[in-house]
């Protein structure tokens, strides 16, 4: 008998994967140059020389049998250590090579770090808006999963909430800044006012809450601005990253869990992560990736591309009355529709070859989300049709 919990799920498959789909058959009869895809939050520049020659050293240069070798199950050693290099330097941190686990990207990250801190049955926090994809990422690990509602003015933590919803069986609370799909930036007086809120609790409680940072948009920043890094100001931080945005290469599948050194057992949270490995059969990313992504790893792909494709979106957003909060990164805007009924005004931009995302199950009823990792040449043709379907299905 099949698992009747993953057959269930299959009628509730993702609507950015639906939406993705319908826009590659719709550019099969138009041309898929005609069709605004603005669906999937797939990097659209390519990654950085550092990477590819990396790579191609590796493959000419290295002994076959040792490169293509199993990595040790927590991840090569010194890949970790320049992971963990690199984090010190950057941030201010002192990791060592014990608290650095390699994974399959940020997914694998957060299925490690929730399991190594929870058991089942424990509550996990998130903040809307969220990735939908943090549902199936808990809940299949045996946690009860509690939504804290949006803050619609500003899409920072809604405190009132969080205070109220929190309790003793608070094991963990999941973030992410850079926020998929609103693109805020969580600010130090948010990530300073969260820290403090959670050590008082978790010594009225009698028990450490651990923060999981999911942190794939780190290095995508506007403005100037520098994210702040939410493990320096909480000890009991597990920061999971992914270098598929930053490096571009979503494909390869690498990130990491960074364990703060002052957490409560922290230098035992990555061996568990390794025995959480034998449980889900994750076992480690590919030694090559590894290796190719150590000899690349203060450096990014071009992500400018990024920031003005965001500058054009939002001025015309603007322009054409949406409610809408800027960008602090990401590649991701999230406005208002201009109705009630999100879907509703996503299914009339259809028509218009505009594929957007509708935010219900992102939990921002009324909002869609925007991915504008694609050519900026493409944006800005977009913009035409941006205007013509709101003047036409909406008078403005």
């Amino acid at each position: 008998m099949i698992n009747q919990h993953y057959l269930e799920m299959l009628g509730h498959k993702s609507v950015i994967r639906e939406l993705s789909e319908y826009a590659t058959a719709r550019g099969k009869e138009i041309g898929y140059e005609n069709v605004f895809d603005y669906s999937l939050g797939n990097p659209s520049v390519p990654a950085p020389e550092s990477f590819t020659a990396g790579a191609i050293d590796l493959l000419q240069t290295e002994e076959p049998v040792k490169l293509h070798g199993y990595s040790p199950s927590l991840g090569l050693p010194g890949v970790k250590q320049t992971i963990a290099d690199s984090c010190n330097r950057r941030f201010g941190m002192e990791y060592t090579a014990n608290h650095i686990f390699p994974t399959a990207g940020c997914a694998g990250a957060i299925a490690h770090a929730v399991r190594a801190v929870t058991e089942p049955g424990d509550e996990v926090i998130i903040f809307a808006p969220f990735f939908p994809e943090y549902l199936p990422y808990l809940q299949d690990a045996g946690v009860k999963v509690v939504i804290i509602p949006a803050s619609f003015a500003d899409f920072q933590i809604n405190f009132e909430a969080f205070e109220e919803l929190l309790s003793d069986k608070t094991a963990a609370v999941l973030i992410n800044s850079p926020n998929n799909p609103s693109g805020v930036v969580y600010s130090e007086e948010t990530l300073r006012r969260l820290s403090d809120l959670l050590r008082q609790r978790s010594e009225e409680y009698g028990h450490h809450i651990f923060l999981i940072s999911d942190e794939p948009y780190r290095e995508i920043a506007f403005d100037g601005q520098v994210v702040p890094y939410p493990a320096k100001f909480y000890e009991d931080t597990l920061t999971c990253y992914s270098f598929s945005k930053s490096l571009s290469v979503p494909g390869e599948r690498i990130g990491y869990v960074a364990v703060n050194p002052a957490a409560e057992n922290a230098e035992k949270i990555v061996p568990i992560c390794g025995q959480i490995s034998r449980g889900i059969g994750h076992n480690c990313p590919s030694s090559l990736i590894q290796l190719a992504m150590a000899k690349a790893i203060d450096d990014t792909a071009d992500l400018s591309v990024y920031e003005t494709n965001m500058n054009l979106l939002y001025d015309t957003f603007q322009e054409l009355g949406f409610t809408v909060q800027r960008p602090g990164g990401t590649f991701y805007i999230m406005p208002k529709a201009l109705e009630e009924d999100a879907v509703a005004f996503c299914r009339k931009a259809l028509d218009y070859d505009l594929v957007f995302v509708p935010c219900d199950g992102f939990h921002a009823p009324g909002y869609f989300r925007v991915a504008y990792c694609i050519d900026t040449e493409k944006v800005r043709r977009s913009l035409s049709a941006i205007r013509r379907f709101v003047q036409e299905a909406y008078g403005r």
